[in-house]
C-alpha cells in the first residue's frame, strides 16, 4: 500500500494530500531514509513523523483499519 495512503488510513494524518506533501517535503522517513509518498510500505518499517512533535510507528499489518495496524514506540 502506498504510504500516503496507509498514513491517512491509520489516522496518523488526517488527510491524504497532506500526507502526500509531508513526504514530499521531507517530514516522513522510513528506516531512516526520506520517503517518497509512493513508497510500499511492509510490515516491519519504522516510520517517523516528523512535525511539531515526533511520532515513531511500527508497521504491523500491510492493511490496517483506522488506528490499528502500527505500534507507536517511544
Amino acid at each position: 500500500m502506498r504510504l500516503d495512503k496507509w498514513l491517512k488510513i491509520t489516522g496518523l494524518i488526517k488527510r491524504r494530500t497532506i500526507a502526500k506533501e509531508m513526504c514530499e517535503c521531507g517530514f516522513v522517513l522510513v528506516n531512516g531514509r526520506v520517503a517518497k509518498p509512493d513508497y510500499s510500505v511492509k510490515v516491519g518499517d519504522r516510520i517517523e513523523i516528523v512535525s511539531p512533535k515526533l511520532i515513531t510507528v511500527i508497521v504491523e499489518d500491510e492493511l490496517p483499519k483506522r488506528g490499528i495496524g502500527y505500534k507507536i514506540s517511544t
